[in-house]
Formats: C-alpha cells, sequence, structure tokens
C-alpha cells in the first residue's frame, strides 16, 4: 500500500514538493485545510485526468475523516450546548409533539443516570451497601418536600444496589416497596412485611404480624437468611396519635438477628423531629438524609436532560429561565415545573390550531400563560364564575379599596361605585335592595365582610380577598379591564 507521500509524488512531475515543504504533503494539506483546497494554485493539477488512482482515493476519503472529527463526537455528547446546530422542530408533526410531552411528563422515568441528587444517592447507596457487606440491620428516613427526587432517587439506589451485588458475587437482598397511602389501616403494613419474609406460608400462630416479625428476628434459629430492603413511601400516613407504629416499625431493625434495611420516606420536614427523640430513647434512631428544594439551576438543568433524547429544540432560553425562576421561588418542585412545560407546549399548540401563522418554537409569551395557569389562586376560579352583576360589584370593590385607598367603606358608597361603573359600560344597574343581597351572598362566600347597622346603607364593607385576584382572574377582559379603570373616591 503506497503511502500518502508516494501517492502525491506520483501524480506528476510537475506536484514534486520543494524541499522546505516535503515534510508534509499536500493530500495531508488538503485534508486539514478543505476549505482552502478549491483556492490552491496546484488545484488543477490534482484534478488532471492523469492522476494516480491512490491520489484520487485520498481525495474521496477526506469527507470519511471530517465526519468522525472529535467535533461531531461532541455534537453527540453535549447537543444541547450546540443549539445552533440543532434542526427546527414542527409542532404540527403529531409524532413531535407526543415525544415532546412524554420527555416532560412526570411519570416518564429517565433512562440515564438522575441529574442533581448526586450526593444524596451517594450517601443512601454507602449506607445500604455497608448493612449488605456487614449483613447488619439499619433504618434510614428519606425527608423533604414534594418533588425533589425522593423515591425516584431511592428506586435509583436500589437498581445500583443490586448491580453491585451481582458485581462483586454477593447475595442480593430481596426488595419490597410499600405504599402507606394504599394500606387500609397503619398495621397493616406489618402484615406486608411478614408475607414477603414468609413467603406467604399460612401460619398457625395467633400472634399478631409484628409480635411474629419481632420473634423471628430474636431467635437465630427462625431468622432469615438473606437481607430485605424494605422500602416505605408515604410514611407521613403512618403518624397516629400515639405513634407507636412508626416507632415499632423503626425498632425491628434493632433486633438482635433482623435482616432488615428500612428506608423511609415522607414530605414532612419537620416529622424527625417530632419522633427523632422517641426513637433515640429506644436506641433506633435512622440516618437522615434531607432532599432539598430544587434551585432555579437544577430546574433548569433537570428539563435540559430530559430534552436531550430529541433532536430539536423546543424552549427559548429565555422561556426556559423564566419557568425554572418562577417554580424555584414558589416551591421548588420539580413536578410542578414539568407542569409547566407541558402546559406551555399545550398554549402553542392550541394557537398553531386557531392559526396559520409559523410558530416553531415555545416563547416567553407561552410560559408566562403556562405560569399563570399553575399558580393562580383557587379564589380566582370562583371569580370568574360569579354572574355579572356579582363581578362588578368586586370591580367595583376593587376600586374603591385600590384606587381611593381606603381600607373599609360603606354599602352605600359601595352602591355609588357599582351605579358609575354600570353607567360607563352602559349595564341596567339593579336596585338596592337587590344590590344588598348580592353583598350579602359575596359575605357569605368570603370575598367581603359586612357590619351590622340599622341602614343598609351605613352596613361597614371591608374586602376579604387580595385585590390582585380580581385584577387576575379578569386579565384580558376588555369589559372587566374597562371596570376596573373606574375609580370612585
Amino acid at each position: 500500500m503506497p503511502t500518502l507521500r508516494s501517492a502525491t509524488a506520483s501524480s506528476s512531475p510537475a506536484a514534486t514538493p520543494s524541499p522546505g515543504t516535503a515534510s508534509t504533503p499536500r493530500s495531508v494539506k488538503r485534508r486539514l485545510t478543505p476549505g482552502r483546497a478549491g483556492k490552491s494554485p496546484d488545484a488543477s493539477r490534482h484534478t488532471s485526468p492523469h492522476r494516480s488512482p491512490h491520489a484520487g482515493a485520498g481525495t474521496v476519503c477526506s469527507p470519511k475523516l471530517l465526519s468522525a472529527s472529535p467535533k461531531s463526537s461532541r455534537k453527540r455528547l453535549y447537543g444541547d450546548l450546540v443549539a445552533a446546530e440543532k434542526p427546527k422542530w414542527n409542532p404540527r408533526d403529531p409524532a413531535q409533539m407526543r415525544a415532546i410531552k412524554e420527555a416532560l411528563h412526570v411519570a416518564t422515568v429517565p433512562s440515564c443516570e438522575l441529574v442533581c441528587r448526586d450526593n444524596e444517592q451517594r450517601r443512601v447507596f454507602e449506607f445500604c451497601k455497608s448493612c449488605v457487606e456487614q449483613e447488619k440491620a439499619g433504618s434510614l428516613y428519606i425527608c423533604g418536600c414534594p418533588g425533589t427526587g425522593k423515591t425516584l432517587s431511592i428506586n435509583k439506589v436500589k437498581e445500583s444496589l443490586m448491580r453491585w451485588a451481582d458485581e462483586m458475587g454477593m447475595e442480593a437482598p430481596d426488595s419490597l416497596a410499600i405504599n402507606c397511602t394504599n394500606l387500609s389501616n397503619t398495621s397493616e403494613i406489618f402484615s406486608k412485611i411478614l408475607g414477603q419474609f414468609q413467603n406467604r406460608k399460612k401460619g398457625s400462630n395467633k400472634l399478631s404480624p409484628l409480635q411474629q416479625l419481632q420473634s423471628m428476628f430474636s431467635n437465630k434459629e427462625s431468622a432469615p437468611r438473606r437481607m430485605m430492603l424494605v422500602i416505605v413511601d408515604e410514611m407521613d400516613y403512618l403518624i397516629t396519635r400515639d405513634r407507636a407504629v412508626l416507632h415499632d416499625l423503626f425498632m425491628l431493625t434493632t433486633c438482635p438477628y433482623s435482616r432488615c434495611i428500612l428506608i423511609g420516606i415522607a414530605n414532612a420536614i419537620d416529622l424527625a423531629d417530632r419522633f427523632l427523640p422517641k426513637l433515640e430513647s429506644l436506641n433506633c434512631k435512622p440516618l437522615v438524609v434531607t432532599f432539598r428544594a430544587y434551585s432555579k439551576d437544577q430546574i433548569s438543568d433537570i428539563i435540559k436532560h430530559r430534552l436531550k433524547v430529541l433532536e430539536y429544540d423546543v424552549f427559548e432560553p429565555l422561556a426556559l429561565e423564566f419557568c425554572a425562576r418562577k417554580v424555584a421561588a414558589a416551591t421548588g418542585d420539580m413536578r410542578k415545573a414539568l407542569g409547566v412545560c407541558r402546559s406551555a407546549v399545550e398554549v402553542l399548540e392550541a394557537r398553531l390550531q386557531d392559526s396559520d401563522q409559523e410558530l416553531g418554537i415555545v416563547t416567553f409569551d407561552h410560559m408566562d400563560i403556562a405560569l399563570s395557569k399553575a399558580f393562580k389562586s383557587p379564589i380566582v376560579d370562583t371569580i370568574l364564575c360569579l354572574p355579572q352583576h356579582q363581578q362588578m360589584v368586586l370591580c367595583a370593590l376593587a376600586n374603591t379599596f385600590q384606587h381611593c385607598k381606603k381600607k373599609a367603606t360603606t354599602l352605600g358608597e359601595l352602591n355609588k361605585s357599582y351605579i358609575g361603573i354600570c353607567r360607563s359600560t352602559q349595564v341596567p344597574a339593579v336596585g338596592m335592595l337587590e344590590f344588598s343581597n348580592m353583598c350579602m351572598v359575596l359575605s357569605d362566600q368570603g370575598f367581603m365582610k359586612l357590619g351590622q347597622s340599622k341602614e343598609d346603607k351605613l352596613r361597614r364593607v371591608t374586602l376579604q380577598i387580595d385585590i390582585s385576584d380580581i385584577g387576575f382572574a379578569f386579565k384580558g377582559n376588555r369589559f372587566f379591564q374597562k371596570c376596573l379603570e373606574q375609580p370612585r373616591c
């Protein structure tokens, strides 16, 4: 097989390189700098019909070498960072829209590693690995706000523990997952654990499931041989008045021949403070791992990580940052963030159906609408369901307390403001008796508070809801926006 230098030399006598450039053949230069090949003064000689077949083969192979360059591997590994090279998606394509919604669904479990929870997963894994190696029971308590990845992280740790035991040639522990919301009563949890250890064999023992477990873990002969990983999710539901079930559950790990690795998961952060002192006095205090609420950077990273499976950009960077900041400031709930992103995609989808305009990406405006729907107060829905005249009374209240800077008014003054709104909008106003009845209905629903007086017009009126809820409920409605522009002091 001739070398590149020989192939170049055999193309033409005139193409023989000078001594100063003999160390770098032109074919190599052309491969290293493909953009300048067409401008080279020797290009006509390399395209001569008399060139050797080897030289032609080297020229044909150069695009293949370029396609295998590190740049393409960077694009595969960090596709989310090379946004300019991603193809545009088609929101009108049902398959692409379905793929996006599936990637953003809460029930979709990421196929690769779970991001932003490395430290917590490592602590839980090391604890479980130590228990398996020493064949020693132990207890772990996981706490954190909803939507912080507790259950998903523990499931990933369980998979990692099984793989580790298999690689080390050790006997993998059995596993049992219990969701306390599915229990008919709190004591049923001991029946589920006992059934797993006994392989659901029926015994003639008249002892309770808890007593059978305590007896099993107290005798070496009756103790099980294999370790068992017991994951108890939604442990908040086990809290009773005396917390006996919770204490008995953790005390199972202190029996001399216990084989339980107990992991409890709860949303209440203060649950540990409420029951840990008692457990500590019983010598069965669990290791506590707290899952903090997600920050804006973590929320943004998780969403981008989920969208890596797609070959196109879906969100504007500004829209994604807006969602992350809003959710992080409110709750830090990742499930809420995913729901908002899905809602923003649905807003884009609805706008495409209503118009022929080409919209190829979720913008800041779409995200703003989705966030407004997600974080609006339940009072807003109640306001929107009220009759028109009751809504106009609320507008009169908002005008009185917002524009006139008052904290309270009378029913007579409120009626004047209401009549002014009716005149400006050309809507016939109701009489004073019916107006008083409407205000009593709004008072019963908690929108306002009516005082006592001999005359209805002198009854004191105070607002019981946030004025911003009234403005938000009528946002985008021209009629009620006009009503809210009628200050009456």
